[in-house]
């Protein structure tokens, strides 16, 4: 008997918590205030759903015709509350506090999507699909990613973590010189390239960076981000700057597309054009 009631709470908690995480009706109306978070909504098949996104969300190309409410920083609330959303996606890494806050007070709901790490993106898209009322997806799209992850990982693209490690330096933009430091996405993917971030022990995620550290460094590759501008030009004095270096002076500098900046389904194309340059 007892053994009969415990099964019979299990059942219940399963098929109630879903109910819990979403606080309300699954929503039909979708602001997202984030390029990342946009991308994951697509993926999951929700793109029908959302009614705005910020300026900066321009993937897929449907993104691009939605609504704009701003930037990630400083979005207009006026635009959020005129486009009447069931529900607006948040992230912890771009999204000011205080707005989240604003919408709450005017009884708007939120969520607010954490997954900051390369290691946390399977379990955040799982999260937000079951709170969006779409759990199936979001697992099937977790799932996807983890293999395609797993697959990357393990194919001749990685360097053996016993062989020596790469010095490795991910330029963000060249002037001023900022670069990718520790506990940001980017730094994630060159440890799991097998390659060291010489940026690693700064004291900041995104620190300003001197030419004579980079010399003093020595980087072996250097990989530069694409921006919304012709980075090639911009980053031409800065490699002239350094042209000592190993990674400049064996032309091992590469450019890498937007998808490595947003932690979404994307991410894998950016750690599979990083591991190419490793090679």
């Amino acid at each position: 008997m007892k053994k009969l009631i415990i099964l019979i709470l299990l059942l219940i908690s399963y098929f109630l918590f879903p109910m819990l995480v979403y606080a309300g009706d699954i929503p039909n109306r979708i602001i997202s205030l984030s390029p990342n978070v946009t991308e994951i909504l697509f993926a999951m098949g929700l793109g029908d759903k959302i009614v705005g996104v910020t300026n900066f969300c321009d993937y897929p190309e449907e993104a691009k015709k939605k609504p704009k409410i701003g930037g990630m920083s400083n979005p207009s609330l006026e635009a959020v509350v005129s486009l009447k959303p069931d529900i607006v996606v948040m992230t912890t890494d771009g999204n000011p506090k205080e707005f989240e806050e604003r919408l709450r007070s005017l009884k708007i709901r939120t969520y607010v999507f954490k997954a900051r790490r390369l290691s946390e993106l399977p379990m955040g898209i799982r999260e937000l699909g079951l709170t969006l009322g779409v759990k199936d997806r979001g697992e099937t799209l977790a799932k996807e990613l983890e293999g395609t992850m797993n697959k990357v990982v393990h194919s001749s693209l990685i360097t053996p973590h016993s062989s020596p490690k790469k010095k490795v330096l991910f330029i963000i933009w060249p002037e001023p010189l900022i670069v990718a430091g520790p506990g940001t996405l980017i730094d994630d993917v060159i440890t799991l390239l097998g390659a060291e971030n010489i940026a690693a022990k700064a004291k900041t995620s995104y620190p300003k960076y001197s030419i004579e550290e980079i010399i003093r460094q020595a980087p072996d590759v250097i990989f530069i981000g694409k921006g919304h501008t012709d980075i090639k030009e911009v980053s031409e004095n800065l490699l002239k700057r350094i042209a000592s270096v190993p990674a400049v002076k064996y032309h091992a500098v590469c450019y890498i597309s937007d998808s490595i900046y947003r932690l979404g389904p994307r991410v894998v194309q950016g750690i599979k054009e990083m591991a190419i340059c490793l090679k």
